[in-house]
């Protein structure tokens, strides 16, 4: 194995003990070590790669992203754009363990931002990679005939806002809503702005 490919392993498995760390604990209460011990590997080398815990914890956000995007249009070019939107749309709610997970690094996200400046614009800048990611999604649609032309920027941003109401309630389990009825409600809004049918396709 070169140490290229060494490296980028050795930053997975750091990326990937971060985010579970921080989800199980909160990024107040981790400590570096904390982190170093999950991920099999000594504290110098996280340090290594990750001087502070700031970075650590923006580079696990990023990361936690990441993965996600690429997972749901790992074959985007090949099924209808609706079946990418439900997948999308399916991934900003908790609708499955590693989804749940990333919810908590979302709200860790929240509650930092709202006392760190750096924390918040970087906060801002994800929720706009997120933006343009529904976006892209719904413009493929529309360009392919698919959906109907709609003011893409203003469905993507309601899409967004309703995601997290009914993924806050959900991570209270609030006996209220369900997964079901949060993505029937979502997908009403989105299936009325682009002529598609009510049921949410398959994923």
């Amino acid at each position: 194995m070169s140490t290229k490919v060494r490296t980028a392993d050795t930053r997975e498995r750091i990326l990937t003990a971060a985010c579970e760390v921080i989800a199980e604990t909160g990024f107040e209460k981790i400590r570096m070590r904390m982190v170093a011990e999950r991920a099999g590997v000594s504290t110098a080398l996280l340090h290594y790669h990750f001087d502070t815990r700031e970075k650590l914890f923006t580079e696990a956000m990023t990361h936690s992203f990441a993965n996600t995007a690429v997972d749901v249009e790992r074959d985007a070019e090949s099924v209808p754009a609706a079946v990418t939107l439900a997948r999308i749309l399916r991934s900003l709610l908790p609708t499955d363990p590693q989804l749940h997970q990333d919810w908590r690094l979302w709200q860790e996200l929240w509650v930092r931002a709202l006392r760190d400046e750096r924390t918040r614009r970087f906060a801002v800048d994800l929720y706009a990679q997120l933006h343009a990611w529904v976006a892209d999604a719904v413009r493929r649609g529309i360009a392919s005939g698919e959906f109907t032309p709609t003011d893409v920027d203003e469905l993507s941003t309601l899409l967004l806002s309703l995601s997290d109401g009914y993924g806050i309630r959900l991570m209270l389990r609030d006996p209220t809503v369900t997964l079901e009825t949060a993505l029937t409600a979502i997908w009403r809004h989105c299936s009325a702005a682009l002529g598609l049918p009510d049921t949410i396709p398959e994923a």
